[in-house]
């Protein structure tokens, strides 16, 4: 049986989780396993939700600073692209004008697209070459009009973090809603909906939050959730006597059975990122950052994309080796090394263009809390011996 020796592909899903996730899933599966509101009030469905209830407030807590957000304005989702299609397909109409940016993953770009052939007119505005946005162009842009801001918190392909919080502001002089995009940054970095006005902030559980897959969700502003409309419909559990989708939150935007294991797991994630502390976990992360990408300044033949330093991103490394195709240099670390990275375009061709690496992608490194300086050491050993 193959043994992976270092695993450094945590911007696509943070690995391994922590020790009572997996257990808190299968404890759920094993001694629980009710659904949640349509049961008999028995002991495992109060049970159940109790646990959802639980989670709810506690991301309320996580992302709203000290209980501004209110539970009911939390939603569950599958991941942070279901919860991107719920916020963009529920508020934009044809005529409107949405203002995005050329970092987008598809997650944000494919809907405005979609939405776009009925009527939307969105406005892509460029950031610079390390993947920044200029809030300059935002004030300018949505001086000639806007209905909604989108864009992502953290690029998936350098980890450029935008200056959310100036950008934030800008949004709300124009009196303009601002979606945000937390995939990347949800767990590591500190997310206060209430105080940056966001109307709503989606976030993905299997990234920084070190949940499992198949989890996510919104956190919404209250006005701007009354004004979208539910992107599925159907048995919420409640309200069965009518033949119209609730229009009470949660219920008006989570029909059908959420994904219980997957929320127990989450549980216990928020649990552990809670009795560490994410500036601790960000600043073991950091460390490793400045490490890796030290000694990939040393590599001969490398070509870097995002920004030069670690102030400003995270630790997360989009590169080429001269004469290597990045698809290559991917198999040959796994191969040889056993070190997992992700190569190709990492479904955000709009970044790459930007950064200068389309239309043949990059290999991205994105070492994780999990990771050790050993495991740094290992991967620049690797690419040291395949760029000579």
């Amino acid at each position: 049986m193959f043994l992976l020796s270092c695993y450094l592909n945590n911007a696509a899903t943070t690995w391994p989780k922590p020790e009572g996730v997996a257990r808190a899933m299968a404890d759920f599966l094993l001694r629980g396993g009710a659904n949640l509101a349509r049961g008999a009030a028995a002991r495992r469905d109060l049970e159940t939700m109790g646990l959802v209830g639980d989670v709810r407030e506690r991301l309320a807590l996580f992302f709203g600073g000290h209980a501004k957000a209110d539970p009911r304005y939390v939603t569950f989702t599958s991941n942070v692209t279901e919860a991107l299609n719920v916020v963009l397909k529920g508020f934009l109409k044809p005529t409107m004008k949405v203002v995005t940016t050329s970092m987008e993953h598809n997650a944000v770009i494919r809907p405005l697209r979609s939405l776009e052939e009925e009527g939307l007119f969105v406005a892509v505005l460029p950031c610079d070459g390390t993947g920044r946005l200029d809030p300059a162009l935002l004030e300018e842009e949505l001086g000639k009009g806007g209905d909604l801001v989108v864009f992502s918190h953290a690029s998936n392909l350098c980890g450029t973090v935008q200056d959310l919080e100036a950008l934030a502001g800008i949004c709300r002089r124009h009196a303009v809603p601002l979606v945000v995009d937390a995939a990347q940054t949800a767990g590591l970095l500190p997310l206060d909906v209430s105080s940056l006005g966001l109307a709503a902030l989606c976030f993905t559980g299997h990234k920084g939050l070190l949940g499992p897959q198949g989890t996510g969700g919104i956190v919404w502003r209250p006005d701007f959730a009354e004004a979208c409309r539910p992107l599925i419909e159907g048995g919420t559990g409640s309200r069965s006597h009518e033949e119209r989708q609730p229009a009470m939150l949660p219920d008006k935007f989570e029909s059908g059975t959420p994904n219980l294991p997957g929320l127990a797991g989450l549980a216990a994630a928020l649990t552990w990122l809670e009795e560490q502390g994410i500036d601790r976990i960000r600043e073991k992360e950091e460390a490793l950052g400045e490490r890796l990408l030290e000694g990939l300044r040393r590599l001969p033949g490398v070509t870097l994309y995002g920004p030069s330093g670690m102030e400003g991103r995270l630790p997360v490394f989009a590169l080429n080796l001269e004469k290597i195709d990045n698809g290559t240099l991917a198999a040959e670390l796994a191969d040889r090394w056993g070190i997992e990275t992700r190569p190709g375009l990492h479904c955000a061709p709009l970044a790459h263009r930007t950064v200068g690496s389309f239309p043949q992608g990059a290999l991205r490194l994105s070492p994780g809390y999990f990771n050790s300086d050993e495991d740094i050491d290992s991967c620049l050993e690797a690419l040291s011996e395949l760029a000579r």
